[in-house]
């Protein structure tokens, strides 16, 4: 079973930020992720955890073939929201890079490591969620088990569970925020809220004026007014790579032709080479 994670040092996120960035830009130049992770922890500050966790995920992607496995298996370091967007991301179902999971997980280490608010982190963990359809009862709940949100932060994200899709996103922050007190006070003198309001009185405000816009609108909105770190967007598909593919397979089609017309001239066909399709009319 797997150990309930902790809030860590600065330092452990500056450098979770940087092997994020760097494991993507390394697998993205094909190299194989084994190889990447094998060497990755020796550039790590060792006066961190990273290099032994970093040495731990080798071992278990070479075993298992998922790095998710092994941050759930570490949990006690990672936080349950970093192990359910990689697991997400290794969900063939799921149209979620580990390109973009990794991007994720580097700006959510950044925006740890420089006093980091826990609506901006939530947020920020929201709409990672909302923008990439990861699944809200998962990612909510994995969301409820960070260590950064107390019981309060606990008990509102559970509320979020429940509530969202039903009741409109802007709402969910407005009614717990700061500015929806000021508001009822003008109404009813000495009003005190029921529970705590997690929200300040900007986030209510703009919250407000989102009603009944799309949430990315709301996002975009709190990242603009308020500095909240922004949530990759999922890139535009990029044909060039099948383009090139499917450039070679005519080019070896044609070669094979060549092939098959020479044999003919000299009346030694090469059956191997025939594909009836290799005669259809080309779009």
């Amino acid at each position: 079973m797997a150990l309930m994670s902790t809030v860590l040092d600065r330092e452990e996120y500056v450098e979770q930020a940087y092997f994020f960035r760097t494991f993507r830009e390394r697998v993205a130049e094909n190299l194989p992720s084994q190889e990447v992770l094998a060497s990755l922890d020796q550039e790590i500050l060792t006066t961190t955890r990273l290099p032994m966790a970093v040495q731990f995920l080798a071992t278990e992607i070479k075993h298992s073939g998922l790095l998710a496995t092994g941050f759930e298996r570490l949990g006690h370091y990672f936080n349950p929201f970093q192990a359910f967007v990689v697991r997400q991301a290794e969900d063939e179902k799921m149209r979620f890079s580990m390109s973009t999971a990794f991007v994720v997980l580097e700006r959510e280490a950044t925006y740890r490591a420089n006093n980091p608010t826990r609506p901006g982190l939530f947020v920020y963990q929201f709409e990672t969620i909302c923008r990439n359809r990861l699944g809200y009862w998962d990612g909510l709940t994995a969301m409820s088990q960070d260590p950064f949100y107390d019981a309060d932060w606990s008990a509102y994200l559970e509320t979020v569970r429940k509530e969202v899709g039903v009741v409109d996103f802007a709402d969910l922050v407005y009614l717990r925020s700061e500015y929806a007190v000021i508001e009822q006070r003008r109404k009813t003198r000495g009003f005190e809220p029921a529970v705590p309001m997690l929200f300040g009185e900007k986030e209510g405000k703009i919250a407000k004026a989102s009603r009944g816009r799309d949430p990315l609108f709301l996002f975009a909105a709190l990242q603009r007014q308020l500095g909240y770190p922004e949530v990759p967007r999922p890139r535009e598909r990029d044909d060039t790579e099948a383009k090139l593919q499917l450039m070679q397979v005519k080019i070896n089609e044609l070669e094979a032709r060549l092939k098959l017309m020479e044999g003919e001239l000299r009346g030694q066909i090469d059956l191997s080479l025939f594909k009836p399709e290799m005669f259809k009319n080309d779009d």
